[in-house]
């Protein structure tokens, strides 16, 4: 039975985007919507996204930010203030036209960001230089009406984290900016496990609006980028729309600077195709909302039962601990729980009650272990954070080996042709180039690296030949 259960999961060879779909579905991460490209986030799925969030909205306030909530609903008028910012939106936005049986005088627009609305909340709250700077952030849910959706990583309507925030000098915005991709950057990697690339995004690729957009880059397992969180540098041009000033201590009126960012849902998306194998989900410890699964052995015998919910009760003070005291067989619990990604797996038996001893299984490598109860405690704390680092580096290596070097198109192509993940290449720095690249190969410039590289000879653009302005990163993507 238990056999069975594993082979309802598509290899990852085999059709990666099936065994997405398959890991999403079976680990009860997710249910579908009757509503088109819409989900249904079921607990198991959305314990995971409170974790990420605790953990976020955390070092959020460290640096000083307010949560605040905007409505949902955007007038039209209002969003058409700033011009580059709703042609950059206008495909994806979902309207409303009508409010019970009455047709609206304009229409009302379901918030794809919050840029306008934010806008007018501080033209009325910022005056003075003393009222800067304003720091806030909003925990909400979006909708964009996205032609081609899958769960997490691209839906109707997806839950996010949106700060935005209003300074005295452009020097501000710009450290600002740096700091909450930063702030990004370590979430993914010293609690997502996730290794990720920062850099800056070309023009043609920035956010709707910006003067600049800041980036950070993940590499998933079948070789394909996602962008796993950005950070907009707006200047003063939402300022100028809405007309946001202040007086400076001169006397002076000037325009506040303003930025914007954002790390949404689709984060569990990329923890999935990051870390996931053929047997389901492998989750980091530090965001597992089950850290430890206790599986009784033979639990019809005496005081298995009762010994397995002393162990749970003992090992709650020090791990989020669960027990499976159901009636189906100990291998089908097995296959459940490593479906479902759960870091370690605790077995006791009767000879283990004996022994005063238990076996624990690690998800990431499989390895049992025999363990004394006196070293139980120490050990699971030990065990956990060596999964934690063991997935990281695996993450790294894994996107090092699929990190390549091009000094020609031809080159270029031939490495997608036999290969995925990233290509390292020079760019003149043309937008023309930049969208052949795109039309030929299927690849987009996904950053141009903060950390310099001087690992190509050649300083020619990969598809022209001229001199090359930039080093970026390209790949496919989600």
């Amino acid at each position: 039975m238990a056999k069975q259960y594993v082979q309802k999961i598509t290899a990852m060879d085999e059709d990666f985007a099936q065994w997405y779909t398959d890991v999403v579905t079976k680990a009860e991460l997710i249910d579908y919507s009757s509503v088109r490209g819409s989900m249904i986030i079921r607990p198991y799925g959305y314990a995971i996204w409170e974790n990420i969030k605790q953990e976020l909205d955390r070092k959020i306030k460290e640096t000083g930010h307010e949560n605040v909530y905007m409505p949902l609903l955007i007038p039209e008028s209002l969003l058409q203030k700033e011009k580059d910012h709703i042609e950059g939106f206008a495909p994806e936005v979902a309207w409303v036209t009508q409010g019970g049986t009455e047709q609206l005088t304009e229409r009302l627009c379901i918030r794809p960001t919050s840029e306008v609305l934010f806008g007018e909340h501080f033209k009325s709250v910022v005056h003075s230089y003393r009222d800067l700077p304003k720091l806030y952030n909003q925990w909400a849910n979006v909708v964009r009406w996205e032609k081609t959706t899958r769960p997490f990583l691209r839906t109707l309507e997806f839950l996010w984290q949106e700060g935005h925030t209003c300074h005295a000098t452009e020097e501000e915005a710009q450290a600002e900016t740096v700091k909450m991709l930063e702030v990004y950057a370590r979430l993914c990697e010293e609690v997502l496990a996730i290794p990720v690339i920062k850099g800056r995004k070309t023009e043609k690729e920035k956010f709707a609006g910006a003067k600049y957009t800041y980036t950070i880059e993940s590499l998933m397992h079948d070789g394909k980028a996602l962008q796993a969180g950005t950070s907009h540098h707006l200047g003063d041009g939402f300022a100028r729309a809405f007309d946001i000033h202040f007086t400076d201590k001169d006397g002076t009126l000037q325009y506040v600077h303003q930025t914007s960012w954002g790390f949404t849902t689709r984060i569990i998306g990329a923890m999935i195709m990051v870390h996931g194998d053929d047997r389901g989900l492998v989750l980091p410890p530090r965001i597992a909302p089950i850290q430890l699964m206790i599986i009784p052995i033979a639990q019809h015998k005496e005081g298995v039962l009762d010994f397995s919910y002393q162990l749970k009760d003992t090992l709650s003070e020090a791990v989020r601990v669960d027990i499976d005291a159901g009636s189906k067989k100990p291998g089908w619990k097995f296959n459940e729980y490593e479906m479902k990604g759960i870091p370690l797996r605790l077995e006791v038996g009767p000879k283990d009650m004996e022994q005063q001893q238990v076996i624990l299984v690690r998800r990431d490598t499989g390895e049992k272990l025999v363990v004394s109860l006196a070293q139980l405690k120490h050990k699971i704390a030990e065990l956990l954070t060596a999964i934690q680092n063991n997935l990281f580096l695996r993450a790294k290596n894994h996107r090092e080996a699929k990190t390549h070097s091009a000094a020609s198109f031809h080159e270029f192509e031939t490495i997608l042709e036999n290969s995925s993940g990233f290509i390292k290449a020079m760019w003149c720095g043309d937008v023309a180039c930049e969208e052949k690249i795109k039309e030929k190969t299927g690849a987009t410039s996904r950053c141009i690296p903060f950390d310099s590289e001087a690992e190509i000879a050649v300083n020619e653009c990969v598809c022209c030949g001229k001199q090359a302005k930039h080093f970026v990163y390209w790949a496919k993507a989600y």
